[in-house]
């Protein structure tokens, strides 16, 4: 296989090790016993899904394209992605940023210090087999110092693949919320399962993709198209799940954004993310840094490639931003047969390879040491940062057994470990109530009120009629995966990368609560909306009807509402079709041609156009109602009828028409002289979503952070003041720490504002800062704030905005720059409704 790396030379393969050492140097003597513990470290025993990683060579889809055109080799690629590589001295330390600090090399900088030290005593000692388990990655176990070896558990909405634990809100749901507090306690509560389970790694939170390309199929899996929004509940989920003791794995390092091409598959490499130096800084790195900043005790290194070099073995990536930018002291873990080189991959960062060493380490990795190829100064700092991050937990004192709750298969007799914790439903029901988003409520449609008779239709009301790991293998898989709603040989076909297959748009069999994929939940229960709405209608002797199957539902004429219920379903392994169906935009149409108050309520793994009926007179009300979690069905029954209030924020742009999208709307493709290297070209820089409809002036149908509520608020008395004895300077000069130079959080100003509630019912509003940057988008996100107001009430907000907040990325002086001039400071309660405005002065 032809891989593609980032130095200027071409990378031998594995078999022929680069960088052999010339005949004067020594081949080394003893070191199988020396790295034994590295290598076991370095990789896991248990896969998510077997992956056709393929191999490189001419063909493809492009069979028709011109022979004279075709890129055959990826020597053609050489240098696109600066090569940035460590001395092989395992402490070299260099003079940049007018700081010293340590690139790629584990330092036990500030807490992690105690930690480091520890890990030491642990790299020369012999590891034991770990056990089989239902751990979807394993690191095996060192018996004779102690280290029971880590299990690592999909991912960052609860648990998967196991019994008695929760589904939470998705990212996507989480990110709607815009609640900082409440987006800890989900991590909190979500780490607390992970730990009684005996998992020492949640594969989580995503802050990858950055839901650039608008149908990408695990878009539902991160929080938001903004950077900012992004990082900052990246920020208290990180903080959340390691409050308890487990590890976050941050994902997917970096640019992953689209599904299609993922993978090398049929002679075709997976796709390279092209990305400009400012853009990677400004956008795509930013809430990585957050994570990084948190603590984050791993970074996951994604599937495509970034600028023709994969993400598991780019220097530039890996041991440049990460490690040695943003001061990263964690260990860099492989996405599953993300590995495609061996020494590449060593040398360039990565320090696990999962889900096996698989062709490239293990022995091999031992071979290229002796000979020279890999530093064992490299091997050894592997081995730290893996160990490190696991006494910086404290696992070492009172973690559970490995893997205690997790049996390679609940249909075998196993132990019951039940890992919910009852002080953990309010914040499941919170947060499944602030992640949905009311964008349209007229004829006063909302709050039902003791309506004598409702028509429910729609197939994503009920339940899915299958949920069990029962059923065969199939069964099993989908219960595993998500897919109860849908077709399983879907995501079958995603993993085995067919691009052409016949994708389901919608998931007709059932409610969605997750998405595809190994981010989906396996809840112990959840109630879907029509067991909860049936409940409630029983209990208030409300006439009920439903129909769960029909096309073009008849309905009752004197039905005080009729609610439909649609989808748009999402999964890893392939990208939405469309982000739109004619099938649920008909139904929705006839009923409304029926009921003049009819309530859509969408299940949305990502942005769902609603241009088709939103100007329907009788369409009255729309909720965007996301991926709920388990709570689905009596959080929205708690918003239907006016017990709870909605206060959810859209945390992306829903346009008029797919045109809108532009260049971002869908995944590129492999064709032309690139039909065995995809490119996906980032030209558009940070104008993505709210920006580029800003810089366009693009009308959307609704707004990056629009919602609506039962309540009405009002703002005042904005104040735009400098913090007193700020460092104004024009570069930073702080030395590295976790999250970047130190000096990037320093306060330099402080925007404050008030927000009255003017209706009649409490409620909590989202107030959102934007600045508008001397050369830089009109607006960015740099703050907000969520207030829970009484009527009548008022609140003052206030917005911290560091250095970084105010900087941008100088991509010729490699730093942050804060620009002398006059910044713009907008509050609202969306990207388009401000309502005050001011000015920050910066002299540099």
């Amino acid at each position: 296989m032809a891989n593609s790396t980032d130095e200027s030379r071409p990378m031998a393969s594995n078999a022929d090790m680069p960088g052999k050492p010339s005949s004067e140097a020594r081949p080394r003597r003893g070191l199988a016993l020396l790295i034994a513990v590295p290598l076991i470290l370095l990789s896991g025993l248990a896969g998510l899904a077997a992956l056709d990683t393929g191999s490189s060579g001419s063909g493809g889809d492009g069979a028709n394209a011109e022979r004279q055109e075709v890129i055959q080799d990826d020597t053609h690629f050489y240098g696109d992605s600066p090569p940035v590589y460590p001395s092989r001295k395992s402490r070299y330390e260099i003079e940049t940023f007018s700081t010293k600090i340590t690139p790629a090399d584990m330092t036990g900088r500030g807490s992690w210090a105690i930690a480091f030290d520890k890990a030491r005593h642990m790299i020369s000692l012999t590891a034991g087999i770990a056990p089989d388990s239902g751990c979807v990655g394993r690191v095996p176990e060192v018996r004779s110092v102690g280290f029971p070896g880590l299990c690592l558990g999909d991912a960052g909405q609860g648990l998967r693949g196991t019994d008695f634990v929760s589904s939470f809100p998705s990212g996507i749901h989480t990110g709607a919320s815009w609640n900082r507090n409440l987006t800890y306690w989900r991590g909190a509560a979500m780490g607390h399962e992970f730990r009684t389970k005996g998992v020492h790694v949640l594969l989580g939170p995503v802050v990858g993709p950055a839901l650039r390309v608008v149908s990408s199929g695990r878009n539902w899996e991160g929080f938001s198209a903004d950077p900012y929004l992004a990082g900052a509940l990246a920020y208290e989920t990180v903080v959340g799940v390691q409050v308890q003791g487990v590890i976050t794995s941050t994902k997917h390092f970096i640019a992953n954004e689209q599904e299609t091409h993922r993978n090398p598959h049929r002679g075709v490499e997976a796709t390279s993310s092209n990305i400009d130096d400012r853009t990677m800084h400004e956008f795509y790195l930013w809430p990585f840094q957050d994570a990084v900043r948190a603590g984050t005790g791993n970074i996951m290194c994604s599937y495509q490639r970034i600028n023709n070099s994969y993400g598991c073995a780019n220097s530039k990536t890996m041991n440049g931003l990460l490690k040695t930018e943003l001061g990263f002291q964690g260990f860099v873990i492989s996405d599953w047969s993300a590995q495609h080189a061996g020494v590449a991959t060593a040398l360039s960062g990565m320090d696990m390879a999962m889900p096996t060493a698989g062709n490239f380490w293990g022995d091999r990795l031992v071979e290229a040491v002796n000979n020279g190829s890999v530093p064992e100064s490299r091997v050894t700092d592997m081995a730290m940062r893996i160990v490190s991050s696991w006494y910086q937990m404290k696992q070492d004192s009172g973690f559970p057994d490995l893997g205690v709750g997790m049996p390679s298969s609940v249909t075998q007799p196993h132990r019951v470990v039940d890992a919910r914790d009852p002080e953990a439903s309010p914040t499941i029901f919170q947060g499944a109530v602030e992640g949905h988003v009311l964008v349209k409520n007229t004829k006063n449609t909302l709050p039902l009120r003791s309506p004598r008779m409702l028509t429910v239709v729609g197939y994503s009301a009920k339940s899915p009629d299958f949920y069990s790991p029962g059923g065969g293998d199939l069964g099993e898989y989908s219960w595993r995966f998500g897919t109860e709603a849908t077709d399983p040989r879907e995501m079958q076909a995603g993993f085995g990368g067919e691009l052409d297959a016949d994708y389901s748009n919608i998931a007709l069999d059932g409610t969605l609560i997750h998405g595809g994929g190994s981010g989906a939940t396996t809840p112990a229960i959840f109630l879907s909306p029509f067991e909860a709405l049936k409940v409630k209608a029983f209990q208030n002797g409300t006439a009920l009807f439903h129909d769960f199957t029909s096309a073009e539902p008849v309905v009752d004429p004197v039905s005080d509402a009729c609610i439909v219920f649609g989808n748009a379903w999402a999964s890893e392994g392939y990208d939405r079709p469309a982000l739109r169906d004619d099938y649920t935009d008909n139904m929705i149409i006839k009923v409304a041609d029926q009921c003049n108050k009819t309530i859509v309520v969408l299940h949305n793994a990502g942005a769902r156009l609603v241009d088709q009926f939103v100007d329907h007179p009788n369409v009255t009300a729309i909720i965007f109602a996301h991926l709920p979690g388990q709570d689905s069905g009596s959080a929205l029954v708690s918003l239907l009828y006016g017990e709870s209030n909605f206060s959810g924020k859209l945390p992306y742009t829903v346009a008029r028409n797919e045109s809108d999208y532009g260049n971002m709307l869908g995944p590129d493709r492999a064709e032309g002289e690139f039909v065995n290297f995809p490119q996906s070209d980032f030209t558009e820089g940070v104008y993505v979503d709210y920006r580029r409809f800003d810089q366009q002036d693009i009308t959307p149908r609704y707004e990056f952070g629009f919602g609506l509520s039962y309540t009405t608020f009002e703002f005042s008395n904005l104040t735009v003041q400098a913090r007193r004895n700020a460092s104004l300077a024009e570069w930073p000069t702080g030395a590295v720490v976790q999250g970047g130079q130190q000096d990037l959080w320093d306060h330099v100003a402080t925007v404050t504002a008030e927000i009255r509630n003017t209706g009649d019912v409490p409620g909590a509003e989202v107030a959102q800062l934007y600045l508008g940057i001397p050369n830089s988008p009109a607006r960015q996100l740099r703050g907000f704030e969520k207030p829970v107001l009484d009527v009548n009430a008022t609140a003052a907000v206030s917005f911290t905005l560091t250095r970084r907040d105010l900087s941008v990325w100088d991509a010729v002086a490699q730093r942050w720059r804060l620009q002398s001039g006059r910044y713009g400071v907008f509050v609202g309660s969306s990207s388009r409704q401000i309502h005050l405005n001011g000015t920050l002065q910066v002299r540099a």
